[in-house]
C-alpha cells in the first residue's frame, strides 16, 4: 500500500477481507507483543499476574476440584496460566502460533521443570490430541474467529477431551463486540509500538457489520521515516448467550452453564466479558 491507497480505502470492509486477524505469528511482531504480554501496566494483551493468579485459582478449585487433571490450553501464549496451574499439580499442553511466545513458555517451563509442553501451531490446523480433562480458550479469542472455523474448534475440542471432561470459554458478549465496532477512528504516532520498531503513525478505524454482528477493526501504519504503508485489520464475531449455547450443543457438549467471570462472580475488570462451561 501507499498514501493513494489509505485516501482510496473502503469504508464499509466486509468481516475477514482486509486480514485473518493482526499478525501475532510474524517474529517481529511476536517478539512486541511478548513484552505486551509480560508488562504489568496493563491488562491489553494478557493479564497482570495478581489477576492470573485469581483466574487460575477458581479454575484449580472450582472446575477442577482440585484434583491433578491434564489441560489443554488453546491460544496459550507466553503460558501464564498453564505454568500456573502445572505448579498445582495439573499435566499442560499450550498451542499458540505466537513463535515469541512460546519460546517464552518452554524456556519457562525448562527453568522450573514444570509439566508443560506446548506446540507452535495455529489452533485450526493443529492437532489436539486426546484425552484432556479440561480444555480452555480464554480472553474472547474465541470470537475472533470466522463462524466456521469457530465451529471446527469446537468439534477439535469436543474429541480432544476424555469422557466427562470439559470445555472452558471465556467469551465477549454480544454488547462488547458491538462497542468495538462503534468505536471512533484516532491517529496516533509514536517511536516504536506494537506494529513497528520505527517512528509510525498509526490510524485506527472501527466498523460495525450489523448485518453478520461482526466488529472490524483496521490499522493502517505508515512508516514515519518512508512513508511506507502497512495495513492489518481484525474481525470479531459477536454471540448472544442463546447463540454460545448452541453451538455447543451443536458440537455435542451438554450441561452448558454461564458464569459470571473467571472468578465465578462479577469482575469490574472484565465486565464485557464472561465464562461458558461445557462438559463432554
Amino acid at each position: 500500500m501507499d498514501l493513494n491507497d489509505v485516501v482510496r480505502r473502503r469504508m464499509d470492509p466486509a468481516p475477514w477481507t482486509e486480514g485473518e486477524k493482526i499478525p501475532w505469528n510474524d517474529p517481529d511482531f511476536s517478539r512486541r507483543m511478548l513484552r505486551e504480554h509480560l508488562t504489568q501496566k496493563h491488562d491489553a494483551a494478557s493479564r497482570r499476574r495478581r489477576i492470573i493468579a485469581k483466574h487460575v485459582d477458581w479454575i484449580h478449585t472450582a472446575v477442577l476440584e482440585a484434583r491433578p487433571a491434564r489441560v489443554l490450553d488453546l491460544g496459550c501464549g507466553p503460558g501464564l496460566y498453564t505454568s500456573r496451574l502445572a505448579r498445582l499439580g495439573h499435566v499442560c499442553t499450550g498451542i499458540d502460533f505466537s513463535p515469541a511466545s512460546i519460546a517464552y513458555a518452554v524456556e519457562q517451563a525448562r527453568k522450573e521443570s514444570l509439566d508443560c509442553k506446548y506446540q507452535l501451531e495455529d489452533i485450526r490446523r493443529a492437532d489436539f490430541g486426546s484425552g484432556f480433562d479440561l480444555v480452555m480458550f480464554i480472553f474472547g479469542e474465541f470470537n475472533v474467529f470466522r463462524p466456521e472455523d469457530a465451529r471446527l474448534i469446537l468439534k477439535k475440542a469436543h474429541a480432544a477431551l476424555a469422557p466427562g471432561g470439559q470445555l472452558l470459554l471465556e467469551v465477549s458478549t454480544f454488547d462488547a463486540v458491538e462497542q468495538i465496532g462503534e468505536q471512533p477512528s484516532m491517529w496516533y504516532s509514536g517511536k516504536s509500538g506494537l506494529f513497528s520498531d520505527r517512528p509510525h503513525f498509526c490510524l485506527m478505524e472501527s466498523f460495525w457489520d450489523v448485518t453478520h454482528s461482526v466488529a472490524i477493526e483496521r490499522y493502517i501504519i505508515v512508516d514515519a521515516r518512508t512513508a511506507a504503508v502497512n495495513l492489518y485489520a481484525a474481525s470479531t464475531q459477536a454471540y448472544t448467550e442463546l447463540g454460545y449455547r448452541t453451538l455447543l450443543k451443536e458440537r455435542g457438549f451438554r450441561e452448558v452453564v454461564f458464569h459470571l467471570s473467571l472468578t465465578g462472580k462479577v469482575d469490574s475488570l472484565q465486565e464485557g466479558m464472561f465464562v461458558v462451561l461445557g462438559r463432554k
